[in-house]
């Protein structure tokens, strides 16, 4: 192992929530979220790992190696050939809600091997902040298991992912017209990915196959070309109906809005709900809040996860 972690070196790493599938991008499409996770991360004399969280996850999340941007940050570290900072602290301030379909997991994961590759060139006297994203986006979508949210996270904007054999994952961005505007409406309940991704079927109809594939094509046009398909083109036939029973309230709030001609889908895994509203229609939408439920109008940030460099050494 050629590089070395140098005591004293810190870095800030700010990174967007997202929402994946967007309708029938499934593990595929991505869209950056304006609401943003920030860790600050610095590498210590003393030994040992110290752990602040801040916001959304604070006393739930755990405070030890086991915590999600640590886990990340020393996988980057092994697949880089650095030897684990031996001591290191963590100050993490969250905005992204935890277990409802916002990219919590993702961002917490693209937020550590940023952070980690950002890291190694401090303590080589970098300061441009500058890490290669190309790699941590198929790193992130190997450790989250698909690629979608992870690369909205990275890049920003709305992506298209796919991951080759070799496990590099592809990202482009595509065009957002500018009456697209993002709106999520996030409940108190959670439900976690692994929960909802174990209610989906194994197989699927042809029929169904093909009309997904259909939509997901008219999504990649209607959201940079053509939003006036966009209701069409966030249908869903792969996911959203068999994970019904997991959160009927989230698929009773998409029917209802669905039917008021917005773009209504699931956000990821659940149980927030997206809309990918046209804005002047943006206060129609709003109408439709249920009570209790937390609203997000957080736009679509062009950039997704950025360093600042705080120390090198």
């Amino acid at each position: 192992m050629s590089e070395v972690l140098r005591p004293g070196a810190s870095v800030r790493v700010r990174v967007p929530a997202s929402s994946a599938n967007l309708g029938p991008g499934f593990d595929s499409v991505g869209c950056a979220l304006g609401v943003w996770d920030e860790c600050t991360a610095t590498v210590t004399a003393g030994p040992g790992l110290v752990i602040e969280v801040e916001g959304e996850g604070a006393g739930a999340v755990p405070l030890d190696e086991s915590h999600l941007v640590h886990r990340a940050m020393r996988t980057a570290w092994a697949e880089a050939g650095v030897e684990p900072a031996p001591g290191l602290s963590l100050r993490c301030r969250n905005a992204v809600p935890h277990g409802r379909g916002m990219g919590s997991s993702a961002t917490a994961i693209v937020t550590g091997i940023v952070a980690a590759l950002a890291l190694v060139r401090a303590s080589a006297g970098e300061a441009d902040g500058v890490v290669d994203l190309d790699a941590a986006n198929s790193l992130a979508a190997r450790l989250e298991g698909h690629p979608d949210n992870a690369s909205a996270s990275i890049y920003g904007g709305v992506t298209l992912s796919w991951t080759s054999p070799d496990d590099a994952t592809t990202t482009v961005r595509l065009p957002v017209h500018p009456q697209v505007e993002p709106v999520v409406f996030a409940p108190e309940a959670q439900l976690s990915t692994a929960r909802a991704r174990s209610v989906l079927p194994q197989q699927v109809r042809l029929a169904d196959a093909a009309a997904n594939s259909a939509r997901a094509a008219l999504l990649a046009h209607a959201v940079g070309s053509a939003p006036e398909h966009l209701v069409e083109a966030t249908r869903d036939w792969l996911h959203q109906e068999a994970r019904r029973p997991s959160y009927p309230e989230s698929m009773a709030l998409v029917d209802a809005l669905r039917a008021d001609g917005h773009a209504a889908a699931i956000s990821g895994a659940g149980p927030s709900v997206l809309v990918l509203a046209l804005r002047d229609r943006v206060p129609e939408v709003l109408g439709h809040a249920p009570a209790g439920w937390r609203v997000h109008t957080p736009g679509i940030p062009d950039t997704g996860a950025c360093v600042t460099v705080l120390a090198t050494r």
